[in-house]
């Protein structure tokens, strides 16, 4: 019954994405293009930053239900975040689809529901996409990009 209510919410992510979009308007938003390399799905990641936390986020892609799933609970997920939360989010979600662990004070709300995907090792890409995107702007925020 569990898994079938976490399909539910993958599959309402992803006919009803959330954060869809690209962000306008501002010159500080970062544009990150990623391609998930084993599948081909595609995603552009937009981030607005604020003095202490990322603002807002949205993307705009094409792909499968898990990877455009995973994207709008990623941008939801991660609104309002400090970089350091964004790291932590990022780290337990890797463990949640690598090792399929999750740990009690790791709150990933709606992308805890992607944790099948640990038994989907061909698919675990498709799953981290927005994360990994995420990392490329982590690397150039680490580096005063």
């Amino acid at each position: 019954m569990l898994d079938n209510l976490y399909r539910q919410v993958v599959m309402d992510h992803a006919k009803y994405k959330r954060n869809y979009g690209e962000l306008s308007g501002q010159s500080d938003i970062y544009k990150i293009h990623y391609k998930n390399p084993t599948c081909g799905d595609v995603m552009v990641l937009y981030i607005r930053i604020g003095t202490e936390k990322i603002e807002d986020l949205s993307f705009e892609g094409e792909g499968c239900s898990i990877s455009m799933a995973s994207c709008s609970m990623m941008t939801d997920l991660l609104k309002n975040r400090t970089v350091k939360e964004c790291v932590n989010k990022r780290e337990a979600f890797e463990r949640l689809i690598r090792e399929g662990e999750l740990d009690d004070e790791d709150d990933l709300g709606d992308a805890a529901s992607l944790q099948g995907v640990h038994n989907l090792p061909a698919r675990h890409n498709c799953a981290l996409m927005p994360w990994q995107a995420l990392d490329k702007w982590l690397e150039e925020h680490r580096n005063g990009g």
